[in-house]
């Protein structure tokens, strides 16, 4: 296959897009503070509350590095540890108004324009769009090992 073929159009826009969301990842975590761990971490406790252990999974380390990683977001106030609901031995880890503030101040900007985007768009291209990055996704999970895979959709 040419370089045209394995590059084409589409897929330059995709590592473009990769590249800058690393950038974006960069510019929160230096401006909030904070690492690309606590990022994914508080990431993770936005969409639910997680105990210290399941965190340890989700980012891929140690129980001890994501007791750390959540002893730094709380010390930011990003995060704070309750008691679990249904089992009084163990904690989870709930996202704080602060955290989720902090995030809206970094990503709102984003945020707005992303949605502004699609609003301009008809439902024949959202739905191209979508199938496209469902496709991408695919792409990428067959580089990844079952044993190296992060949930990332």
């Amino acid at each position: 296959m040419s370089d045209e073929q394995v590059n084409p159009p589409l897929t330059e826009a995709v590592r473009e897009l990769v590249v800058a969301m690393l950038a974006v990842r960069r510019a929160v975590t230096r401006r909030a503070g904070i690492t690309e761990t606590e990022l994914r971490a508080l990431e993770y406790v936005s969409e639910a509350p997680s105990s210290p252990g399941e965190l340890a999974r989700l980012l891929d380390v140690s129980t001890a590095a994501s007791t750390g990683v959540v002893d730094r977001l709380e010390k930011h106030g990003h995060v704070v540890r309750r008691p679990h609901p249904t089992d009084r031995r163990r904690q989870e880890v709930h996202l704080t108004e602060s955290g989720e503030a902090e995030m809206e101040h970094h990503l709102r900007p984003m945020l707005v324009a992303l949605a502004e985007l699609e609003a301009g768009m008809t439902e024949a291209e959202r739905r191209a769009v979508l199938a496209f990055f469902g496709g991408a996704m695919d792409a990428f999970a067959s580089v990844i090992s079952a044993e190296d895979q992060a949930p990332f959709r």
